[in-house]
């Protein structure tokens, strides 16, 4: 399924089009040029990695904090906060290029939003969603961002079509090591032209 950037911009990121366009133009050059978006993946930006990121923005409830983990490229913590510029967006990312590459992109587009550098299972923070994409298994995942999701928030994690695996086995391990787990699911999210996205997520009590 092919996806158009003309339908993506004006449905998702209408009062940031001009941002969302720019920052594909960073991922396809600085992005390539430093290593964080392969060298092949310059004419899929949109397809395989904006695109993959907007489902997500669904599930999240208005003005939340948000948390991202392993920002890498800035996705999918850029993308949402170009989607939603109503959340309060921190990017965390251990690398120090990659932060600098963060922090230049945030200030080209002018975005009001936090990077940080470290790593999840020694940063200190209380935050109602904690997103990641391609990471860490989601049982590793649980255990290094549990104790940064504040009461009653979420794990938003980004999977592929094991998904529903991934997450029996999270229950599994979650259950035995932090018993606060509320609610755990798969949500299967189709918007439009998008392709299928599988979001986990797992809400604590």
């Amino acid at each position: 399924m092919s996806v158009s950037r003309e339908t993506l911009i004006p449905t998702y990121f209408g009062e940031r089009k001009e941002e969302i366009s720019r920052y594909a133009e960073i991922l396809a050059t600085w992005g390539i040029e430093r290593g964080l978006i392969g060298p092949k993946e310059g004419d899929r930006i949109w397809e395989r990695h904006i695109a993959n990121c907007i489902p997500v923005t669904t599930l999240i409830e208005k003005g939340a904090s948000l948390l991202d983990i392993g920002s890498g490229a800035g996705l999918p913590g850029i993308v949402i906060a170009l989607a939603r510029p109503e959340l309060k967006v921190t990017l965390l990312e251990p690398l120090q290029r990659r932060c600098d590459f963060l922090n230049e992109v945030v200030a080209e587009l002018k975005l009001d939003i936090a990077v940080a550098r470290g790593r999840a299972e020694s940063f200190r923070g209380s935050f109602q969603v904690v997103t990641a994409r391609a990471v860490a298994p989601l049982p590793k995942l649980l255990t290094v961002s549990w104790h940064l999701v504040a009461p009653s928030g979420a794990v938003l994690a980004m999977k592929g079509e094991a998904a529903q695996a991934e997450l029996e086995e999270a229950e599994v391990e979650a259950r035995k090591v932090f018993k606060k787990v509320a609610k755990s699911q798969v949500h299967e999210i189709q918007l439009g032209e998008l392709p299928l996205a599988r979001v986990v997520e797992i809400r604590k009590v």
